[in-house]
């Protein structure tokens, strides 16, 4: 695993650790206050050993499941039918609650005895905490909470990275204007492939290039527009300029993961998918649009810009192409990447001319 997906890993469960435990500090005062309004509280209660346990419980569960147990579910989600998926998550999520109710139960029974969690006495009041109201609540709240963190996780990915957030709060509820970079990338011979695996074979072979090139796009940030049929369409926001590399780095990626996967192919459909990618930058227009589905969807001259450069490779027989306005925003181009200007290029439905260069890894 690379630095750049080890990072999003990492952040992602990091997150995940900050919001449950942000949950679980809640639910405990939640139900503090409860007892507390109706005077329910036991005359021996003890706030700072409970909120300490219900605190501890709660990072250990944020570790493990956004480590280990949100990444397993996900996994499962995407392998299996929907009521496969969520009766493992169901049996994995079980195991690990009565692992975490455990240690929970056994640090409050230490405290009410005044003796060590490993001690005898503390270890035969354990199977009782597994019968008391608060472990069975518990219980159903969490599993909720970690349904839904899967939801918004599959929704988010059904957006595409950092869209689904940008779509919550109704950023492009009115249309906005943003520069942008547009990458289109296309299967090389892709109708050559489909008469030759036939359709069921080549829906497979699709997915599979989906599926390989994406570690690629959520590691730079990319944000995914659109899938159409063999090609599929990304962009990045124009911020700072150490961020607008990230699209020449996407592409190089990609080319580095499906090189990694090149014998599965092989062995799988008898080819190894290779592509052309074409890069735009300019002004575009982008906003929510539809009634009975809702979508982002961007419009301007460099969308249809970015399309037309990456039509021109078969012509100009290259792997890449882009405008000369992208390659004035990815200055200075990473480690080892070289630009070759190639003058100017009519491209189909544009009045003027448009300055293309290509890119070449001297690595």
């Amino acid at each position: 695993m690379n630095l750049a997906r080890f990072y999003f890993y990492f952040r992602r469960a990091f997150t995940i650790l900050v919001v449950w435990v942000c949950l679980a500090v809640a639910i405990f005062l939640y139900d503090y206050f409860t007892l507390l309004t109706n005077h329910a509280l036991p005359v021996d209660y003890d706030f700072q050993g409970a909120f300490i346990a219900y605190l501890l419980v709660a990072l250990i569960a944020g570790f493990i499941g956004g480590v280990f147990t949100v990444n397993l579910m996900e996994y499962w989600l995407r392998k299996y039918k929907f009521w496969v998926a969520l009766s493992f998550i169901i049996i994995a999520y079980s195991v690990v609650a009565v692992f975490i109710g455990a240690f929970g139960g056994l640090y409050l029974a230490s405290l009410e005895h005044a003796m060590p969690m490993w001690d005898e006495k503390v270890f035969n009041d354990l199977p009782y905490f597994f019968t008391e109201a608060i472990f069975i609540k518990n219980y159903l709240i969490w599993l909720a909470i970690v349904v839904m963190t899967l939801i918004f996780l599959l929704v988010g990915e059904k957006f595409g990275p950092g869209v689904f957030p940008d779509y919550l709060i109704g950023r492009y509820f009115h249309p906005k204007k943003e520069n942008r970079v547009f990458m289109f990338t296309d299967i090389n011979d892709a109708t050559t492939i489909a008469e030759r695996l036939g359709e069921e074979r080549y829906f497979h072979f699709l997915k599979d290039f989906f599926n390989y090139i994406s570690p690629a796009i959520t590691e730079t940030k990319g944000e995914i527009y659109q899938y159409v049929g063999d090609e599929i369409v990304v962009t990045w926001k124009v911020k700072r300029i150490p961020f607008n590399k990230r699209p020449l780095r996407c592409y190089y990626r990609m080319l580095q993961l499906i090189e990694k996967k090149a014998p599965y192919f092989e062995a799988a459909y008898g080819t190894v998918p290779t592509f052309k990618t074409g890069f735009h930058y300019g002004p575009t227009m982008v906003g929510e649009v539809g009634y009975v589905k809702r979508e982002i969807v961007f419009s301007g001259d460099v969308v249809n810009t970015a399309a037309r450069i990456q039509a021109k490779c078969n012509e100009l027989g290259l792997p890449i192409l882009a405008s000369e306005d992208f390659l004035i925003i990815v200055q200075p181009l990473p480690k080892k990447i070289t630009h070759h200007l190639l003058g100017e290029h009519t491209l189909k439905g544009k009045i003027n001319d448009v300055k293309l260069v290509t890119f070449r890894n001297e690595n």
